[in-house]
């Protein structure tokens, strides 16, 4: 099930070769949904094992694609840059895409749950997603994303604005 075009907004985060991972996801996105509009990109420390700190950032692009194609995309942007299907949930990443929003959708589509879980609690999920719709109301909630991150604990949570230019150091 999908909408007639909604409005997809994707977590993109690395820390392998971030920027270069980085760069290659958005360019392989933009081939496919020219009308991508990416956030700035943030780093932060790695959360949940010891590791290179992450780059993170949020794209949105209209889409009329059912979920299940989607997040099949998404899936083989990640494979292109040596993502492993089955890598622990916590541990380096080449290239992690989340589906964080599509359109109005609701609860589980594909094997994802829309919205994302994840997206009121990790400030590199949030704050590029406030970034690109302030005003945009959570599905099911009601709450306003600009809202969300006004409250969010950022101390907690620090993140760093970066760049994706330059080669990975």
């Amino acid at each position: 099930m999908s909408p007639a075009v909604a409005d997809a907004y994707v977590a993109a985060g690395s820390n392998v070769r971030p920027r270069d991972s980085l760069r290659r996801a958005i360019a392989a996105l933009a081939a496919d949904f020219p009308r991508l509009t990416v956030s700035r990109a943030w780093s932060n420390a790695a959360v949940g094992f010891q590791g290179d700190d992450f780059i993170n950032l949020v794209v949105k692009f209209p889409s009329d694609l059912p979920v299940a194609a989607l997040l099949e995309r998404l899936k083989a942007i990640e494979r292109t840059q040596g993502r492993a299907t089955g890598a622990a949930k916590w541990g380096p990443r080449t290239l992690d895409l989340d589906l964080l929003l599509y359109g109005d959708l609701t609860g589980r589509h594909a094997g994802a749950t829309l919205p994302h879980p994840d997206i009121a609690t990790r400030a590199w999920v949030l704050g590029p997603l406030a970034e690109l719709a302030p005003d945009l109301a959570l599905p099911a909630s009601g709450n306003p994303i600009g809202e969300l991150w006004r409250r969010f604990d950022r101390g907690a949570h620090p993140l760093r604005e970066t760049t994706l230019d330059g080669p990975d150091e």
